[in-house]
């Protein structure tokens, strides 16, 4: 006989745990995922008191989604702040990301995170996380973003053992496949537990209120090769796309959510894809498979043309448009060529270069046409324009007479050896997500959910329509993580502060 004071599971769901299903309490908040958005909100629930469970996909070694591959968070601040030079005021933020998103952002939401950045790494510090300078040679930005020390991982660890000893009950290999709404509202969760062994149970897990913060679907070969399409050349771009990130962002409750009527914003094209090495595995490559010396020298396609302005601007703001570009080239590859000059202003990459005595050894070394290549290579060094080179402003040393121009940073490239990377796009995350406000609460035809929240890279696409500047995305996880938690507290009853 069915008991609401039993807590059981819904009536009619399966019940392949037994009592542990039906004695377990009813959590307040449960928190689906278990990356920097999943574990702000569940410490922030749980400093209002809730008692909070979170499930993450992943085993414990893998834990912490992608944020265990960043390295800083980007942050408003109108002084020098302990490891921050100079200022970053608010209006100076916000003309960044507006530039990078090409005005599709959501100017209310992204001031919210903006300035919430001047003051939330007090609270990050509370729970463990130290910061250090930048590093020489991290892409200008001294003044912009705080590191983490120990990098994602330190991050994520500190919460983890924060959370532990806040009481939090936490899952892995912990799979929600769906979740069962009424009118909106949330009831329960279905999780697959897998084992060691290769064995799996199920499990209805029910919550006074839910908070996703699962990520997006960049990991899902499929349905990027769906969203891409064919190009026109016959080609099925995504199928040479490489994930930065978790194998485990699979996009499984974005999908089901999008069947039950969720609102839903952003291109499922659109994502941070930055350029990183060809050679880089499939999945969990990081941030060290990046290349950062694509504005030192130049960068050709498969066919030896260049096809984009490398000095565009500096490359924080700028480095998150490359994969998306290098996408859109024959066979997805470019290849960024430098020479002796640069070496030693970019930070070191995983993979070695490849290098050649001569121009036409390098080109002939990458499979290029060589002919074609050194045509290339000329007229981009007879455009040159002699200038001061200054690597750490937007100097004068442009190119003059050719498409497309180099606007900064452009020297000839003429003293061996030579260099040169191969690349390919990188997915960081998607930004097709669910569409929300500033209560974080997942919208069904404009109408909030009353305890149904997300978090994280699940809706980043609220604030990113396309683009990416360093940092950012820490910066919209750590707000909307943190207003989660606090919402799914007070819509559990809990008295939270939602300031």
């Amino acid at each position: 006989m069915c008991s609401s004071d039993l807590n059981c599971v819904p009536c009619g769901y399966p019940l392949l745990f037994g009592y542990l299903s039906i004695m377990r309490p009813k959590t307040d908040v449960l928190v689906i995922g278990g990356g920097n958005a999943a574990l702000c909100a569940a410490l922030v629930a749980a400093e209002a008191g809730a008692t909070v469970r979170i499930l993450e996909a992943s085993p414990k070694a893998w834990r912490g989604g992608n944020s265990s591959h960043t390295r800083n968070v980007r942050c408003m601040h109108d002084a020098p702040q302990d490891v921050l030079v100079d200022a970053y005021p608010e209006e100076e933020y916000w003309q960044d990301l507006l530039k990078v998103t090409g005005g599709q952002t959501n100017e209310h939401l992204a001031r919210l995170v903006i300035r919430a950045s001047a003051t939330f790494r007090t609270w990050m510090q509370k729970h463990g996380v130290r910061f250090q300078p930048s590093l020489s040679g991290a892409l200008h930005t001294a003044r912009t973003n705080a590191f983490f020390m120990g990098g994602g991982k330190a991050l994520v660890n500190a919460y983890y053992l924060s959370a532990e000893r806040l009481g939090i009950h936490i899952d892995y290999n912990a799979r929600v496949s769906e979740i069962h709404l009424e009118n909106g509202r949330f009831q329960a969760a279905r999780v697959i537990h897998s084992g060691v062994s290769g064995d799996s149970q199920e499990e209805w897990v029910q919550a006074k209120t839910c908070v996703l913060a699962c990520g997006g679907f960049e990991s899902n070969l499929e349905w990027l090769r769906e969203a891409w399409g064919q190009n026109a050349l016959g080609e099925w771009p995504a199928e040479n796309f490489l994930i930065r990130g978790s194998r485990y962002n699979q996009g499984e409750l974005l999908k089901f959510l999008m069947g039950q009527g969720a609102d839903i914003i952003g291109d499922p094209t659109q994502a941070h894809m930055v350029a990183i090495d060809a050679r880089a595995p499939l999945y969990d490559g990081g941030i060290c498979t990046r290349l950062d010396s694509v504005s030192l020298g130049v960068v050709v396609n498969q066919n030896a043309e260049r096809f984009y302005d490398e000095g565009e601007d500096f490359w924080p703001k700028r480095y998150a448009i490359w994969g998306r570009l290098i996408a859109q080239q024959p066979q997805q590859i470019g290849y960024s060529i430098i020479d002796s000059k640069a070496i030693g202003r970019f930070m070191p990459p995983v993979f070695e270069a490849i290098v050649a005595d001569t121009l036409p050894e390098l080109a002939a070394k990458l499979e290029l046409n060589v002919e074609k290549f050194m045509q290339t290579l000329n007229t981009f060094n007879a455009s040159c324009v002699p200038g001061d080179f200054n690597h750490t402003v937007l100097d004068n040393c442009h190119t003059q007479g050719i498409e497309p121009a180099k606007t900064h940073w452009a020297r000839t490239i003429d003293v061996a050896p030579f260099y040169a990377y191969p690349l390919r796009p990188g997915v960081t995350f998607t930004y097709l997500g669910l569409k929300t406000d500033e209560t974080t609460a997942v919208h069904f035809a404009g109408v909030p959910s009353p305890n149904l929240f997300a978090a994280g890279e699940i809706m980043a696409g609220n604030v990113l329509g396309k683009g990416y500047t360093a940092g950012v995305g820490m910066t919209i996880g750590t707000f909307f993580g943190r207003q989660a938690g606090a919402h799914a507290a007070v819509a559990a009853g809990k008295v939270g502060d939602i300031s």
